[in-house]
């Protein structure tokens, strides 16, 4: 049994192929078959002259649902002159794991044959599990291959990342779900025996609905092809509306402890720092309907009031604090329009961060040595004791002009406020080079 049959027979294709999903009878079984990814198996990237040179070292292939994970390792596995094992991240416990690498340690001590171990959703393994493949890794016992719908930095090991070539894959572009789909209405593993043919409206709202992911679009268009009657003719023809009947609504891809909650945060944070209200209140939607606690997303508004708008709308964080307190007393589905309204209220807002960068700065002086004595006009005077000690002189600003007066607040010449010329903080600045100015003239 070559290395293709083997892994065929792990995947159960050759005892019923009819009775496999769609999406798993037309996989593409060569890279110029694979649609999309062009930026890592396209002509020349790198991941495609490995595989096409049988030159692959352990990889790990980190992307969403659909986008091509498994495809990619069935094609490794066609053209590898190794021999090709598969796991499950799901299913595979240690002594499976040790199994695998005692096989591969056999092959290569006995007739000089590498072993490449494909491990899907390599990120539900624990840390134990992981750990037994390092040393094999290491000693090139194995080349790992492992998929993962999750980041690799956080849910694999450092080690094994370390040794691995991470490849991100994206999720498929309308275009490229469309030709998939095209693709399978003709295949002759695929629909091409059914005779079925697609508008091409019909076709879209798959790609649309499926949002790049490969496996949910065919599923969908076998399903419309399935339930479609056949005319007399005998041929099945899918139209808009089934297609719409087709695609069930799809879940929001959220993780509220893992890539999706940090990613949608981060875009939603940076749309709101970017001044962009629309892409602000899309990632503020996607949030909401997947489950996302409201006074999460409240607090984190309280924080970019202070750290991208400051001083330019002090109003900001007025608005994000009653924000807060609103959503937490209303509760969802009311709190949607509470932070709605703070959401584009600050991202419409003028922004500065010179109060973040102004704290930090003081902060870091601090840290790197330089604590200063309070200056002894500055120090109390209420506790016994003071006056001996030297402590006085301090001058009431509101006695003199501007309520302003020339003393020493802190012993150093550092400036941590710099005022930019953003809403508000065009106001300070004019009145910080006025008190300036007038610092001068009374050294003159």
């Amino acid at each position: 049994m070559d290395n293709l049959d083997l892994f065929a027979e792990d995947l159960d294709v050759s005892a019923s192929p009819a009775s496999m999903p769609l999406a798993a009878r037309v996989r593409p079984a060569t890279l110029e078959e694979i649609v999309g990814q062009e930026h890592v198996v396209g002509p020349g990237k790198l991941l495609r002259r490995a595989i096409e040179a049988d030159r692959l070292g352990s990889t790990i292939l980190y992307g969403p649902p659909g986008c091509g994970k498994t495809t990619l390792a069935e094609v490794i596995a066609r053209v590898t002159n190794k021999f090709f094992e598969r796991a499950s991240g799901v299913l595979a416990n240690v002594s499976t794991l040790r199994a695998h690498l005692e096989g591969a340690r056999d092959r290569r001590r006995m007739n000089q044959t590498e072993t490449i171990l494909f491990i899907d959703e390599i990120h539900r393994f624990n840390k134990s599990q992981q750990d037994v493949l390092l040393p094999h890794v290491e000693e090139g016992t194995v080349t790992l291959i492992g998929a993962t719908t999750h980041n690799p930095f956080f849910f694999v090991n450092s080690p094994l990342t370390s040794r691995s070539l991470v490849v991100q894959l994206e999720p498929l572009s309308e275009e490229a779900i469309v030709a998939v789909l095209r693709r399978a209405l003709d295949h002759e593993r695929g629909l091409g025996p059914m005779n079925v043919t697609a508008d091409d409206d019909a076709l879209l709202h798959l790609a649309r609905g499926c949002e790049g992911d490969a496996r949910r679009a065919l599923n969908a268009l076998e399903i419309a092809a399935l339930t479609t009657p056949a005319a007399d003719d005998g041929t099945r023809h899918i139209t808009r509306a089934v297609a719409e009947d087709s695609i069930q609504k799809k879940a929001v891809v959220y993780d509220h402890d893992e890539d999706g909650h940090y990613d949608t945060i981060s875009a939603f944070i940076k749309s709101v720092r970017g001044s962009d209200p629309d892409a602000a209140l899309y990632w503020l939607a996607k949030m909401l309907t997947a489950g996302e606690d409201p006074r999460f997303i409240a607090r984190r508004l309280v924080i970019l009031a202070s750290e991208d708008i400051g001083n330019a709308d002090p109003r900001g964080l007025t608005v994000a604090v009653a924000a807060m307190s609103a959503a937490d007393f209303v509760g969802m589905p009311e709190a949607r329009i509470t932070l709605a309204q703070a959401t584009t209220y600050l991202a419409t807002a003028p922004k500065s961060n010179a109060s973040y960068k102004g704290i930090d700065k003081a902060m870091a002086d601090i840290n790197a040595g330089r604590v200063l004595p309070v200056p002894k006009a500055l120090r109390g005077t209420a506790y016994q004791g003071a006056e001996r000690l030297g402590h006085g002189g301090y001058v009431y600003p509101h006695d003199y002009a501007d309520h302003y007066v020339e003393q020493e607040y802190v012993p150093t010449s550092a400036i941590y406020y710099e005022p930019t010329d953003q809403g508000y903080e065009e106001t300070i600045s004019r009145r910080m080079a006025r008190l300036a100015e007038s610092r001068e003239t009374t050294d003159e």
